[in-house]
């Protein structure tokens, strides 16, 4: 099943490239900003299925190419975003567990626009990865247990300033929140419908030419190490997100008139515009001198992020 937000804000399943309005069936639960209702949607989800998948079934609504996708999560709670967490096609051991926090003011959605802000940083970089949505309250969760915490995943990108920002222009995690710098969906699709995320193809383009391209088979640490580790530090909520980390193997610049298009195999896909005020440019492609820094077990100028 895959849950949207469209137009308005509106409720709805994504069905054989259809969006169907939900809004009868979820109508107790509406009211409050659209973040809200989403959550209460994710948590009420088991007594609300049956309603959910005769619509669904029934496949009754309007065509995909006729409403405008939202981020699904268009403020979510928290974002909590895992430091690296590839092994980036190396054999090596796994580095220890670790996240940021970015902000959820950054969340944009599908056709949006990531503006860059006129600070300086070196570069602008795009990483494509598969985000984690929590269906219920998690503390303490342990790895065993941390799969029913799952509710479903989306199609996540942290956009990242490097350098710049910090005490007399050093680095600092501050450069992934800006507002625009977290394009977030198409949609949710829930936990049942994607047999093993630790095995799905994720992909990113620039203006039609792949730059990310890899599989979650390589994280290092998986899905229910990082719920325990997370859980471990702040209670979780339905409606929150964990981002799983990238591969910074097709890691690459974000310029002005570009356009990007992130895929999850078992998710689908979603494109963002890029714009800049200043107009900056970089060495199109992949950042090969990034790349191999960390497949080396360096640092990139944020840490090893």
């Amino acid at each position: 099943m895959k849950l949207v937000l469209y137009n308005d804000f509106q409720p709805g399943l994504l069905a054989d490239q259809r969006v169907v309005d939900i809004s009868q069936a979820t109508a107790n639960l509406a009211g409050g900003p659209p973040q809200e209702v989403m959550a209460r949607i994710i948590a009420n989800h088991a007594s609300l299925r049956a309603q959910l998948e005769r619509l669904e079934r029934e496949g009754r609504g309007a065509p995909l190419s006729s409403v405008r996708l939202r981020s699904p999560l268009p403020r979510p709670g928290k974002i909590l975003c895992a430091i690296g967490n590839y092994r980036e096609g190396t054999g090596r051991e796994a580095q220890p567990v670790d996240f940021f926090l970015k902000s959820p003011d950054a969340v944009i959605g599908p056709g949006d626009t990531v503006v860059l802000p006129e600070r300086q940083h070196t570069v602008f970089h795009h990483e494509a990865e598969l985000a984690v949505v929590i269906g219920k309250r998690a503390h303490q969760v342990k790895a065993a247990e941390a799969m029913g915490y799952v509710f479903g995943y989306t199609g996540f990108m942290d956009v990242s300033g490097r350098g710049g920002i910090g005490r007399s222009g050093s680095a600092s995690f501050l450069g992934k929140s800006y507002d625009t710098f977290a394009p977030l969906g198409p949609c949710i699709v829930t936990a049942d419908a994607i047999p093993d995320p630790h095995r799905l193809a994720v992909k990113y383009r620039v203006n039609g030419e792949l730059r990310h391209d890899y599989n979650t088979s390589d994280m290092e640490h998986p899905i229910p190490e990082l719920i325990e580790f997370a859980s471990s530090v702040m209670t979780l909520l339905p409606g929150d997100v964990i981002a799983c980390g990238t591969n910074h193997q097709g890691l690459g610049p974000l310029q002005d008139g570009d356009v990007g298009e992130i895929e999850i195999e078992g998710i689908g896909r979603f494109a963002i515009h890029v714009a800049d005020p200043l107009k900056r440019s970089w060495p199109r492609g992949v950042d090969q001198a990034a790349a191999a820094r960390v497949r080396e077990g360096g640092l990139l100028l944020d840490g090893r992020q």
